[in-house]
């Protein structure tokens, strides 16, 4: 994204997307109206300049505002050319609410009589209506999937593939919301399992993107008007869903059905045909589909996402390539491992472009280069069985990364992985039976994550403990001024755990770690045995304090990033011996993370208080099935975010060393 041209607007106001100069107050009916604006002209890809917002028409003997007004091209813009009428409402208005509801968007179309369509929302509802004339003549509402894409009409059979949109700003977000909580609140089952309903549907969706010579899933809006219509749009999908079990052996289960009626599939296959999800950006995609997943999981085993701002600073931080192993040993919904890939993607991208090979030598070499990157390089494990099926949700939505995502409790013994697992981290098979260390050459090289931590969840399985130099009690040695390691055994929480473990999962030498700690380890006294290990085992890279609210709304625990390089064994030895060596460690604080307690996002003000703007040009469809590029420009408030300056300060300190 690339930002410039700063100016400042008014305290609690938003700038109007179509005019770019009109300050709106900022609720949470004109934020709903301005993520519709952006989706109309960045996805169903109308111009500004076919638009109006706040339109006044005559309405009886009064006049009334539309939300927003759209005109075909060179249309005139008068109340008899109105083409399309939307209706923007905060989330708790109603569809069915006799002011705001439906009906008033309605009877604006009365009032204008050319109008063909028709969209009202709230953000987690959304309607659109094509306006017909039935066999009495009467002017009638006649629902429709979605609006028509600028110079198409909304198709009466399957759509094409090409006229499939890609989501952009929260469009997908919106989506996936709004199709949660229908399945929540129509087919009568819980949060989490209407999530993982909502997962198998997806699925087919990229199945069908991806494997289908014509879009199978679909609804028309006359099978929508009746049972037996929703029953066809039914047996698509479970023709599809077959596929999905079969191309997803170890996500779903061959005896595994859609538990959705054929009402609710019905609505949710309507909400998601026009959309194509490989097309998506990937930071769309990413945070739509985390934060339902984030919607359905408690804290109560430490499960808390790291914002996607901080996987990005962390990422950037380590800058690995397509030799990297990456690992996240706690990989949750897959945050970091997404990020990492396609940080990686990104910079094979850019190699094979700029290596003077022909067009049909760089494709080739694409292909295979990004393939083999996908399949031997990215690695994840998590011991939620629902996340581990959500990360690999959460891959093929992106590029695929599925097949290194493992079920297993990262903390057990390296004799309790399973050989492929161990063969995933490079780990030597026969050196785990010894009981080895790690020699060169073995590991992963690069390790980024956010482990589960909190003493809520102590580790005090023997098995587990008395595989790690933490699982044992330390004491303070006031003559040796060091901590002596004892044999008995002491329940932790995970957290000081996982650092000895992703340290030992490092190749010596090369590999290296950034992982979120609670601010405790740093400074805690109690907890001096641990900062020594690292002393003696790793090399301090950096220490990055993060903002108290990094992690809220959901919890205010204070942490720090942490960042080291394994030692190799000369090393090792050389600060076991009490040799001490004076490095410079990169520190630094992040005072502004985006957003504040409420999770509610932060803007950039200036010295007076103002919020700044600033012209921004973001691309809406990302480099993931194309090498096209939608770019669109608009005046933004600018967020208030030290993260990725932070990981550009480390990397020109890093080439300085």
């Amino acid at each position: 994204m690339q930002v410039d041209k700063a100016s400042v607007i008014q305290p609690e106001t938003i700038l109007d997307f179509i005019d770019g100069t009109t300050q709106r107050k900022d609720t949470p009916e004109e934020r709903v109206r301005q993520e519709i604006l952006k989706s109309l002209v960045r996805e169903y890809g109308y111009k500004k300049d076919q638009i109006e917002v706040e339109y006044s028409i005559k309405f009886g003997s009064n006049r009334k505002a539309v939300d927003v007004a759209i005109w075909k091209p060179g249309q005139a813009h008068t109340q008899e050319g109105i083409y399309i009428i939307v209706e923007c409402k905060d989330p708790k208005t109603k569809s069915r609410g006799k002011k705001d509801g439906v009906d008033q968007m309605h009877s604006y179309a009365s009032a204008c009589m050319n109008s063909t369509y028709g969209m009202w929302t709230n953000g987690d509802e959304l309607l659109t209506f094509r306006y017909v004339v039935d066999k009495t003549g009467k002017r009638v509402p006649d629902p429709v999937p979605d609006l028509p894409h600028a110079g198409g009409e909304v198709p009466d059979d399957a759509p094409k593939f090409d006229q499939l949109r890609p989501a952009a700003s929260d469009s997908l977000l919106y989506s996936f919301r709004r199709c949660h909580n229908y399945i929540a609140g129509n087919q009568g089952i819980q949060k989490a399992e209407a999530f993982l309903e909502l997962l198998k549907i997806i699925f087919c969706k990229i199945q069908d993107e991806r494997d289908s010579p014509t879009p199978t899933f679909y609804i028309t809006p006359t099978e929508r008007q009746g049972a037996n219509g929703k029953k066809k749009c039914r047996k698509r999908i479970e023709k599809l869903f077959g596929s999905v079990k079969q191309s997803y052996e170890t996500i779903f289960k061959g005896d595994e059905q859609i538990g959705l009626t054929d009402d609710v599939l019905a609505y949710i296959v309507a909400q998601l045909q026009m959309y194509s999800l490989l097309e998506s950006d990937v930071d769309v995609k990413g945070h739509a589909y985390e934060t339902i997943v984030g919607s359905n999981l408690r804290g109560d085993k430490g499960q808390f996402f790291t914002p996607r701002n901080m996987c990005r600073m962390m990422v950037r931080m380590v800058d690995p390539n397509e030799e990297d192993v990456i690992l996240d040993p706690a990989m949750g919904t897959c945050g970091f491992l997404v990020t990492g890939m396609n940080y990686v993607l990104e910079k094979i991208s850019e190699s094979v472009e700029s290596s003077g090979r022909s067009k049909t030598a760089k494709k080739e070499a694409l292909t295979r280069r990004k393939q083999d990157f996908l399949t031997r390089h990215i690695v994840g494990i998590d011991f939620d069985p629902i996340l581990v099926r959500a990360s690999k949700m959460n891959m093929v939505m992106n590029n695929d990364g599925t097949g290194q995502l493992f079920h297993a409790n990262s903390l057990e013994p390296f004799s309790a992985f399973s050989p492929d697992l161990l063969k995933a981290l490079r780990l030597d098979e026969k050196d785990v039976k010894e009981n080895k260390a790690t020699q060169e050459g073995h590991g992963v090289t690069a390790i980024v994550t956010n482990p589960p931590f909190g003493s809520k969840i102590p580790v005090d399985d023997p098995a587990i403990l008395g595989a790690y130099d933490f699982g044992h009690s330390w004491r303070y040695d006031e003559d040796e001024m060091e901590w002596i390691m004892e044999d008995k055994l002491v329940s932790r929480p995970p957290e000081i755990l996982f650092i000895e473990r992703c340290v030992k999962l490092l190749e010596p030498g090369k590999g290296v770690v950034a992982i979120v700690i609670p601010n405790g380890i740093l400074g805690n006294p109690g907890l001096g045995f641990v900062r020594q290990w690292l002393f003696r085992h790793t090399w301090i890279i950096a220490s990055i304090d993060m903002h108290p609210d990094t992690f809220q709304p959901n919890v205010g625990v204070q942490t720090s990033v942490l960042m080291v390089r394994r030692l190799d064994a000369d090393e090792e030895a050389w600060f076991r011996s009490g040799s001490i060596l004076d490095y410079k460690i990169f520190m630094a604080i992040c005072d502004h993370v985006g957003h504040d307690k409420r999770g509610i996002t932060t803007y950039v003000r200036d010295e007076d208080g103002y919020p700044i703007v600033r012209d921004q040009t973001t691309a809406v469809t990302g480099l993931v099935a194309s090498d096209e590029e939608n770019a669109h420009s608009s005046k933004e408030r600018v967020i208030d975010d030290d993260t990725m300056a932070i990981a550009d300060a480390f990397l020109e300190w890093r080439r300085d060393q």
